[in-house]
């Protein structure tokens, strides 16, 4: 039987990361993989996860399956942190996924059962990994303008206007703050004409949530996603804990399905726990619990903020001294997008061919669309990027 597997297309970043792996220059730059580094190259573990995770260790007396939705503890912590008070608690299902991606892929699913052909509106440029998982569940895309490559910011009047021809029943999916791979981002009147588009066309959003607290603050990165939920009769959202909370290897993710009507909840609630039974049955608690013993905790919530906000000021900080950099070395401004992009990555918006001399010349390694770590960086790398952005002539 397995004589007729194909060959499947190879990832792009993981072929990124095997590249740089191999590269033995010392000088070299990693740009490519999407994890928050500190300014010595490590992806530390977070203060406060330590501790949760010593407690844990202290007085965990089973690992025996906490349910199909996972620890319901989990879900309301998540729940107030990307909600708050938007939304009532009663009108939100929710469940927890192994990761953001889980998460991503669940919602696909719940899509597909409830409205088999359902077109799914998608930016352009996305996440790819929203593209493989559309098209391995054989569900109909649809991309709308995002991203304008002259100014570098949001092609906000072609989005709305892609946005119009969607219909009811149809799924825009959006991201809720720090837009990967580009870095940038709507503005608050901007989100109210998407949500005014959706009311009007009928269209569910689906938001993904990755990044919150990465761009702006943790409130102020919630703010889109509070305002689409609590403006449409009804929607998707897929938060991660990966970035926010620095734990990608424990996968821990929540999908959670809002409906202005509560007495929908239990049969929601009922169709996403089927779907974790067929995908994974119980989903995965280590990190879960983890994220609620800090969100509940006062003093371990008040420590993991700030780590949070350091990491947040660490990323705005390079992304000021690569703009000034840039500024310097070219004499003009047209690289200030690059302090006004939000979350760990901006987009260049320049050809794979200067893409590739970076990394030839330079063992630069950013993802062939130019889509670049800004938190791969440090002081001393990122005169060395910049000087490598000037002489490829982006």
């Amino acid at each position: 039987m397995f004589e007729t597997l194909k060959e499947r297309p190879a990832d792009g970043i993981l072929t990124l990361m095997q590249l740089y792996k191999d590269d033995p220059r010392p000088t070299k730059i990693d740009l490519g993989v999407g994890v928050y580094k500190d300014a010595t190259g490590l992806t530390p573990v977070m203060r406060a996860v330590k501790a949760a995770e010593h407690q844990l260790w202290e007085t965990q007396d089973s690992k025996v399956y906490t349910g199909l939705a996972g620890d319901p503890a989990f879900g309301d912590a998540m729940v107030r942190l990307v909600l708050a008070d938007a939304v009532a608690r009663d009108n939100i299902a929710a469940v927890a996924t192994p990761g953001g991606t889980g998460a991503v892929r669940q919602a696909f699913e719940l899509v597909r059962m409830a409205r088999p052909g359902a077109r799914v509106f998608v930016s352009d440029p996305t996440w790819p990994n929203h593209l493989s998982i559309l098209n391995y569940l054989e569900m109909e895309r649809v991309d709308y303008r995002y991203f304008d490559e002259e100014s570098r910011g949001v092609d906000f009047y072609g989005m709305i206007a892609d946005l119009k021809t969607a219909k009811a029943g149809d799924v825009v999916l959006l991201h809720g703050c720090c837009h990967n791979p580009t870095g940038a981002n709507l503005n608050m009147t901007e989100w109210q004409a998407v949500v005014d588009v959706l009311v009007e066309t009928g269209a569910v959003p689906m938001i993904d949530i990755a990044y919150q607290g990465f761009g702006d603050g943790l409130e102020e990165d919630a703010a889109a996603t509070r305002l689409v939920a609590s403006s449409v009769p009804e929607c998707i959202i897929a938060a991660s804990c990966s970035k926010n909370f620095g734990i990608y290897r424990e996968r821990t993710g929540l999908l959670m399905a809002v409906s202005q009507n509560a007495e929908a909840r239990k049969l929601h609630q009922d169709t996403l726990a089927f779907l974790n039974r067929q995908n994974f049955s119980f989903p995965p608690d280590h990190g879960a619990r983890i994220v609620t013993m800090i969100l509940n905790d006062e003093a371990l919530r008040a420590d993991w903020m700030a780590e949070l906000e350091e990491v947040r000021g660490n990323m705005l900080g390079l992304r000021s001294q690569l703009a000034g950099e840039l500024q310097r070395l070219s004499g003009s401004d047209r690289f200030g997008f690059l302090a006004q992009h939000r979350g760990m990555f901006s987009r260049l918006g320049t050809t794979k061919d200067k893409v590739e001399q970076m990394r030839s010349e330079n063992g630069i390694y950013m993802v062939a669309d130019s889509r670049m770590n800004i938190a791969g960086l440090n002081a001393e790398t990122i005169p060395v990027l910049a000087k490598a952005i000037i002489d490829a002539g982006v």
